[in-house]
């Protein structure tokens, strides 16, 4: 995986000014929650206190209520006791509690064996599978969970697809044969241009 960019104050500046709590400033800046901390304590604000201390907001205000720990009726758990095993995760979908590891910055949002990070043009959702080390399921300790890409998964894990659903997208692709015209704006156009993946005229994409 590769090693982790410091940040600079500035950085942090701008991800606080964003944000409302440690734990967003760090998503926001794409990176584990632990890296964060680790450079946020080392500035100072303008009061001579820590930029980390400074946008601590343990009340969660304005932080929507899926993110704050348990207490109230009707609260998720705190991701914490999940981590740790004091929460039985069957009552949650595997889905929900990868968000929350994004969000909260307890995973960073890239693959762990080659750092692949890149967001798909059309909705911005990156292809990372939550894979378990130990096979379980249940065990979501940050030593056993890791984010894989599917080229990743596929090369140490194991298939993503049975033999049927290859043979499926691959007869689908086929009877599609040919250039396909997609209605997209001028934004995602420039992104796919950059990429190298559309192509100017005529107005289609042709290498995806």
């Amino acid at each position: 995986m590769p090693k982790a960019k410091p940040l600079s104050k500035q950085q942090i500046l701008t991800a606080m000014d964003k944000t409302k709590s440690n734990k967003a400033a760090a998503r926001y800046l794409g990176v584990s929650y632990i890296h964060y901390k680790k450079w946020a304590k080392l500035y100072e604000s303008e009061t001579h206190e820590n930029l980390f201390e400074q946008h601590k907001n343990q009340a969660g205000v304005g932080i929507p209520k899926f993110l704050s720990g348990y207490g109230k009726k009707g609260n998720p758990p705190a991701l914490l006791d999940i981590i740790e095993g004091r929460v039985d995760p069957s009552h949650f979908t595997p889905d929900k509690i990868k968000q929350r590891l994004l969000v909260e910055g307890f995973l960073e949002e890239c693959c762990s064996n080659c750092g692949f990070n890149e967001h798909r043009v059309l909705d911005h959702k990156v292809p990372l599978l939550l894979h378990f080390k130990d096979d379980n399921k249940k065990n979501y300790n940050l030593d056993n969970v890791e984010l894989l890409c599917y080229n990743c998964y596929f090369l140490t894990i194991g298939n993503l697809f049975t033999d049927k659903q290859v043979q499926h997208i691959e007869d689908f692709k086929a009877i599609n044969e040919g250039k396909v015209d997609w209605e997209i704006d001028e934004y995602h156009l420039k992104r796919l241009r950059e990429l190298g993946l559309e192509d100017e005229e005529p107005n289609y994409i042709s290498k995806i």
